[in-house]
């Protein structure tokens, strides 16, 4: 079944307009519990927006009226969320987050017992159960949780070896203003490093308000300002990492995967020799790991379909450039503070700092853009656009690639171009970037 309102990462929009109102969220609620049958038991996590306890309350009412139980936990991160979720024998989580988008926006996505986000055929599942839905009130309960993000902080640091100590190592963080403002300091200070911490103030309308791992300027200039021998940053619902080196210079995705699957590699402990990103991910990876007998599995743009190529095939470590990175033996979604403790213990251990980490990857030239569209007709019947698109492919091969997406989660368009000459890939950007906005 096709899915309506459900993305790549659940369910966004802006607050107040359709479909994120109170009045969906509570209709939600009880079409997880139709879909889910009998009376389960599901935790309810949010970060720090201002229209998040509106759409705790009304998604919590939606539960229980279809005969379900609730359990609150507050601000937490997604992946506090689903650790939550597993290690108290949940039958399902929901996060009322929108990520890294601005704070007039906001979210709902749900994940299952095993705390995986639900498979797309379980999304469709609860949107056909969103019509015609029952009025009466059944007995579910609702019960606030004390101390969810110290039960999370617990989680992540079990990521590390026993002993693990990070003294001496001065870092600063970028908390987004959002749901790791508590966490993530609490793991860095529990280990002994010498944490300088910012934008952990959340007033409910400044998360990711010029911050956080979308604005690579303010980590890097923080490290500057703070002489830290790294920097890290978490997006709005803290499932992102952003780290930055100690010359205040910022890390991809891409290259925190080549720092991790090496680490990994070397340990023996990367599953099948091999790592999973999506098809933005740089070739650089491919080369990198095809040298040292490894591989790079490729999947469509989101953490969904990483870890579904993760499960399948048995892999260890997946992620996207963007910075969701998933470490499947310590959780089960993209999680930016267990990747920032597996990227400093690497660090820590190795005795090396990021700037020289970080080097292991030689990345091909790329150029992206992200043209902002009104609707999303299919590219392909975009003549214009395919045309350019079909320029650039023919200019860019053998040894380039043009891809050329909406967004799951933004009325957006995503191009992105990769090949060896810098120049040639800046300029058929902007001839596609052009002929979308043109023709949406």
């Amino acid at each position: 079944m096709k899915r309506r309102y459900f993305g790549t990462d659940g369910v966004r929009g802006r607050f107040g307009e359709d479909p994120i109102t109170p009045a969906f969220a509570e209709k939600m609620g009880r079409a997880l519990v139709l879909a889910l049958g009998g009376s389960p038991t599901i935790a309810i996590g949010r970060d720090t927006r201002g229209s998040g306890p509106a759409l705790e309350q009304a998604l919590a009412r939606g539960i229980v009226s279809a005969g379900g139980n609730v359990k609150l936990l507050g601000v937490l991160p997604t992946p506090g969320v689903a650790a939550f979720v597993t290690s108290q024998k949940m039958d399902a989580g929901a996060v009322i987050s929108a990520s890294h988008n601005p704070a007039q926006d906001n979210g709902i996505k749900f994940f299952s017992a095993d705390g995986f986000k639900l498979p797309d055929e379980a999304e469709a599942k609860i949107e056909s159960l969103l019509e015609g839905q029952s009025d009466t009130r059944s007995n579910g309960k609702t019960e606030t949780i004390e101390g969810a993000g110290a039960m999370f902080v617990d989680h992540a640091l079990r990521s590390l070896p026993k002993g693990f100590r990070l003294d001496g190592l001065n870092i600063a963080v970028d908390c987004a203003n959002g749901a790791s403002f508590e966490t993530t300091p609490a793991a860095l200070r529990t280990l002994g490093a010498e944490a300088h911490i910012f934008h952990a103030s959340p007033d409910g309308a400044n998360i990711n308000e010029n911050c956080g791992s979308t604005v690579a300027g303010e980590i890097s200039r923080l490290v500057k300002e703070t002489g830290a021998q790294v920097g890290l940053s978490h997006d709005g619902d803290a499932d992102r990492l952003l780290l930055c080196d100690e010359t205040g210079n910022p890390l991809d995705g891409d290259e925190l995967l080549a720092i991790a699957g090496l680490d990994l590699l070397e340990r023996g402990g990367l599953a099948g020799k091999t790592i999973v990103a999506t098809v933005m991910s740089n070739l650089g990876l491919d080369e990198l790991f095809e040298a040292r007998g490894g591989k790079v599995v490729r999947t469509a743009v989101g953490d969904r379909y990483v870890l579904e190529a993760m499960r399948a095939g048995g892999y260890a470590l997946g992620g996207e450039q963007s910075g969701h990175m998933i470490f499947l033996r310590h959780g089960t979604t993209g999680d930016g503070l267990v990747s920032a403790l597996q990227i400093l213990r690497v660090m820590k251990e190795s005795g090396k700092p990021l700037s020289e980490l970080r080097r292991v990857l030689t990345k091909y030239p790329q150029a992206q853009r992200a043209v902002k569209v009104s609707s999303k007709p299919p590219l392909e019947e975009l003549p214009q656009v395919q045309s350019a698109i079909h320029a650039a492919e023919e200019a860019l091969a053998p040894r380039g690639r043009v891809l050329v997406r909406y967004s799951g989660t933004e009325p957006k368009v995503r191009i992105l171009l990769e090949g060896r000459e810098a120049g040639l890939l800046e300029d058929h950007a902007d001839r596609i970037a052009s002929a979308l906005r043109a023709a949406v």
